[in-house]
């Protein structure tokens, strides 16, 4: 679409009327008749891994360079999931280098993390595989999290999980990223400290090698550590993330050998994967599988597996339960975990801005400056500040992206946007669909005044710029800014003055992925690089409707 340089008024407006409407989820898991449909997480939640304490399940998933990181979700049923904290607040843990995630590090920062329950404490073990392993731990997972401990240090470093044997000995397994290591296809066992917050025995002991093995499976990866009766249990996905299965390996001693065997795969399924994911019980002694599946621009998102031991002391997912295979594929609808609770809930989406934080379901692309936004400034509604952008081309690096996952299999998000706090030429805010490519629709200032515009970035991975595809010049500062994102992943814009009747605008995005994560979906205010402006933007609510 070329610039159309007219004023924009109601009588320029010719579609349907489709009002602003409050929303439940997008996407329901719990088919309301005891039965579940996958996924159960219709979200970026990658390497995913739960634990049950009690009553309680809880669930941990990898966040990268985004903050705040490492989220936390609760489940009374393994299906109907809210995510309730982030064991980091911020991403500081670099020792003698706090600035180092002050920018975006697309793909870096918190890897596959893995959840515990011990001696009272919630412990939580996470990789970068630039610095190490870390942990941190809680007595509540809803309250504050313990500052991070470097418990190995190394590049490479990846996807830990500890365990704490019987006699008393406490160990940890991790993988090998060869991008950093030049080594992979390894599982690496260290003991740990009577604490569990450093390795006692250094670099300690390969236990598992594939590269040796007649298997033929490559990137083994994302081990889950256990311990059932005398036997010694490692879960780990092998052959790659869109493409590989679910295997499962067994030792009577913890140093080995192994025995091994896949258990879940494709197969005639949909599925693609399966993936990387965690063993659960329930109360009654049901078993239970969580893992991730690579949808694309939707992200990794989470399906719950029925599982079962065989009379071979080799366990079977999915389908394998009801037929007593070796190997079964993942299901697609399944009856329900049992379960005391009868609570139907998904992680938030919408926001209306009137709480004194953000929801949790925001994150921002790098470690935030506490002048980025201000939920009292404006009550009722979200101040962004204009912060300048890195660069004259491409909002790919800024750090005060306010984004959210991808919720569902096709969504419409919608925002409310005053742009009169806009102070000078190059301010400008909007509604961004965020990944490798990505585009918005919004405001931007300039020398003559306040036009509305649709930009994009056909590929921010590659040297390119924004492209000004459509423009309107408006009489006013205020505008409803609403975008469609389809189950091809493509994403159709528009705006509207009354927020009742919407106007598409220029032409569709195909959303992409991230470094490691799906696309995202969020706000922003920014300004020229280089400025000094303090003019911001104000946003009334946040919808996201199916």
């Amino acid at each position: 679409m070329s610039l159309i340089p007219f004023a924009l008024s109601p009588t320029s407006v010719s579609t349907a009327a489709t009002p602003v409407l409050a929303s439940g989820p997008a996407w329901q898991p719990d088919l309301g008749d005891g039965t579940y449909q996958n996924p159960v997480l219709f979200s970026d939640y990658s390497d995913p891994d739960p634990i049950r304490v009690g009553d309680d399940y809880w669930l941990v998933a990898s966040s990268f360079s985004h903050v705040p990181g490492l989220p936390i979700l609760h489940s009374r049923d393994l299906v109907n999931w809210q995510l309730v904290n982030h064991a980091l607040p911020t991403l500081s843990y670099v020792a003698g280098a706090p600035g180092h995630f002050a920018v975006p590090r697309h793909g870096t920062g918190v890897w596959a993390p893995a959840i515990r329950y011990h001696a009272g404490k919630f412990w939580i073990f996470f990789p970068d595989p630039d610095f190490g392993l870390y942990v941190v731990t809680a007595t509540d997972p809803r309250g504050a999290w313990s500052a991070p401990v470097l418990v190995k240090g190394g590049k490479g470093l990846i996807d830990p999980c500890p365990l704490w044997d019987d006699d008393g000995k406490f160990y940890l397994i991790h993988g090998w990223a060869k991008s950093r290591s030049g080594k992979n296809n390894l599982i690496t066992l260290n003991e740990l400290s009577a604490d569990a917050t450093r390795v006692t025995d250094g670099e300690g002991v390969v236990i598992i090698d594939e590269n040796k093995s007649t298997r033929g499976w490559h990137t083994l990866e994302g081990p889950k550590f256990y311990k059932r009766g005398d036997t010694y249990w490692i879960f780990a996905p092998v052959d790659g993330v869109a493409t590989g299965t679910q295997a499962v390996y067994r030792a009577k001693n913890i140093r080995g050998p192994y025995e091994a065997r896949v258990v879940l795969a494709q197969g005639a399924s949909a599925i693609n994967g399966p993936h990387q994911g965690g063993w659960v019980d329930t109360p009654s002694g049901e078993n239970w599988f969580l893992h991730f599946q690579d949808r694309g621009p939707f992200g990794r998102v989470v399906h719950l597996e029925p599982m079962s031991w065989r009379a071979d002391n080799w366990p079977t997912m999915g389908t394998g339960v009801a037929s007593g295979a070796e190997k079964g594929e993942p299901v697609l609808t399944y009856k329900k975990p049992s379960s005391k609770s009868d609570v139907v809930a998904a992680p938030a989406a919408d926001d209306e801005f009137n709480a004194p934080k953000l929801g949790l379901q925001w994150q921002w692309q790098a470690n935030p400056l506490p002048g980025f936004f201000s939920l009292t400034a404006a009550p009722g509604a979200l101040r962004l500040a204009c912060i300048a952008a890195p660069s004259a081309t491409s909002l790919y690096d800024a750090t005060n992206l306010l984004l959210q996952k991808f919720s569902a299999p096709a969504f419409t998000a919608t925002t409310a946007l005053d742009f009169s706090g806009a102070s000078r030429a190059g301010d400008e805010a909007g509604l961004i669909v965020f990944g490798y490519s990505y585009a918005w629709i919004g405001l931007r200032r300039d020398t003559t005044g306040v036009r509305l515009v649709q930009v994009s970035n056909v590929d921010a991975n590659k040297p390119s710029t924004e492209r000004e595809s459509a423009a309107l010049t408006v009489a006013s500062g205020k505008v409803f800014l609403r975008v469609t994102v389809g189950a091809d992943a493509k994403c159709r814009f528009a705006y509207s003055l009354d927020g009742k009747a919407f106007t598409p605008f220029d032409d569709e995005l195909q959303a992409t992925v991230g470094r490691w994560v799906g696309a995202k979906v969020g706000l922003f205010a920014a300004s020229a690089p280089g400025s000094a402006s303090s003019g911001h933007a104000d946003f009334d609510f946040f919808r996201l409707t199916p």
